[in-house]
């Protein structure tokens, strides 16, 4: 791919996908807030219930993320910010898909190194996208 080539194109295009709108990869900016959501969630359940234990959150984030995501296509910050998961072929995630993905989240590292379709390597190992609705 020429450079002329590379600053037109968008991410999820080699996917593709659309550039925006429905269907189209989810931006940086609702990832962020989706991930904040359910982190703010699974420390109102450590306080109340774990005494603000450090890994009591993340054991709750895990889960929420483990349950929701083939449940309802992705956790409730995914959902209340119009988000959904899918497979990169398109499709339900299955039940492995969402333990290897939120291995990887939790572990922080494989979530912040991003591709050109801005997946990150969590998104990667687990052959899934995090899409608009």
């Amino acid at each position: 791919m020429t450079d002329a080539a590379a600053e037109n194109s968008y991410p999820g295009e080699r996917l593709g996908l659309p550039s925006a709108g429905s269907g189209s990869i989810a931006r940086p900016g609702r990832r962020i807030a989706a991930l904040a959501i359910d982190w703010a969630c699974a420390v109102i359940v450590s306080i109340a219930f774990f005494a603000y234990d450090s890994l009591a959150t993340l054991v709750v984030f895990a889960i929420v993320q483990i349950v929701f995501i083939p449940t309802l296509g992705g956790s409730p910050g995914h959902r209340l910010l119009g988000m959904r998961v899918q497979l990169v072929t398109g499709g339900w995630v299955g039940l492995w898909r969402p333990v290897v993905r939120t291995v990887l989240l939790c572990l922080v590292i494989p979530a912040v190194i991003w591709d050109a379709d801005q997946r990150g390597l969590h998104d990667k190992a687990a052959g899934t996208v995090l899409l608009r609705r």
